[in-house]
């Protein structure tokens, strides 16, 4: 019973309001913890400098935990107690594994609660200097002329560069043969070496080898020109309208969190990446802040899982 002494005569769900409200001016009491995936890749970087900027809000440490990617990080924050102290900052393959992958110990849409889409990286279409195509639209007039003969690399089979490449293919109607890889770094450098034709690797990652000349850019990903690809059009621009694939980097709670907290989490991590220092970090880090509301990342989650749940399954894409 509570010791309240209006509680009685509450209605519960005003009573549950009230706590929750409590709850959130207190929070947070203790140290935070954010988990995602190995550390040194993307979900990584934003993770860090999301807990530097909520360290120094909040009065209390924000600690980055490192798991092995997979299942293991989305596993650990669904049976992770509501209460805003386990967060989880993840990239696309979060809610796009239910697609690849038989058995899965959480379900991204009812075990998590959105917070915030931090940030998004682009691809672009990176190929040998070698090969003749100086364009998306002679890229694919190549592949056409020459169906099977042009192959291209990824970090590892449901990777997102390579379903940007299986998006590609698919929408250009052409024929070119997939080498997956261990990591990114081995497939650019298979890439840079002429191992294969062509990847589809991130901005921040592959465009240091186009400035230096090692690879030629053809196109940037995304559905805007990018500041990380200064110079390239768009895929959709050049040659493959409606063509669009970006990596997704967004912070989730365990389902039934209060929103009270959510919301402030939300507002904290808005006014973080709003600083001109945490956007110069960000692109320097091959990113781009974007900072939207708990309902915009639902939303742009759903849109994510409807088109790349659809190519996943007509392809057979299984997750290593």
């Amino acid at each position: 019973m509570s010791s309240h002494p209006y509680a009685a005569g509450l209605p519960l769900a005003i009573l549950a309001v009230l706590m929750n409200g409590a709850y959130a001016q207190n929070y947070p009491a203790k140290p935070v913890r954010i988990v995602t995936a190995e550390a040194a890749g993307g979900s990584d970087f934003v993770s860090r400098l999301t807990a530097q900027g909520l360290t120094t809000k909040f009065g209390h440490p924000v600690i980055v935990e490192n798991r092995t990617s997979g299942v293991i990080p989305g596993d650990i924050v669904a049976k992770s107690p509501p209460d805003g102290y386990t967060l989880f900052v993840t990239a696309s393959n979060f809610w796009l594994g239910p697609f690849m992958r038989d058995k899965m110990p959480y379900d991204p849409a009812r075990d998590f609660s959105p917070v915030i889409l931090i940030a998004i990286t682009p691809s672009i279409v990176a190929v040998h200097p070698s090969l003749a195509p100086k364009s998306v639209s002679e890229l694919i007039g190549l592949a056409k002329a020459k169906p099977g003969s042009l192959n291209f690399a990824s970090s590892s089979v449901g990777s997102s560069n390579h379903l940007a490449a299986e998006l590609f293919k698919t929408m250009a109607g052409i024929n070119i043969v997939h080498v997956p890889y261990r990591g990114t770094g081995p497939a650019l450098i298979a890439l840079i070496a002429a191992e294969v034709h062509l990847m589809f690797p991130s901005a921040g990652g592959a465009m240091p080898h186009v400035r230096s000349g090692k690879l030629r850019g053809l196109a940037v990903t995304s559905a805007q020109p990018s500041a990380l690809a200064p110079g390239l059009p768009t895929v959709a621009a050049s040659g493959l309208q409606g063509y669009e694939s970006t990596t997704i980097y967004a912070m989730f709670v365990p389902a039934k969190t209060p929103a009270t907290i959510i919301n402030r989490l939300n507002q904290e991590i808005i006014q973080i990446l709003k600083s001109p220092d945490s956007k110069d970090r960000l692109i320097a880090g091959g990113v781009e802040a974007i900072g939207s509301s708990p309902e915009q990342l639902a939303s742009t989650v759903k849109a994510d899982v409807s088109k790349w749940g659809k190519l996943i399954k007509e392809l057979g894409i299984r997750a290593e």
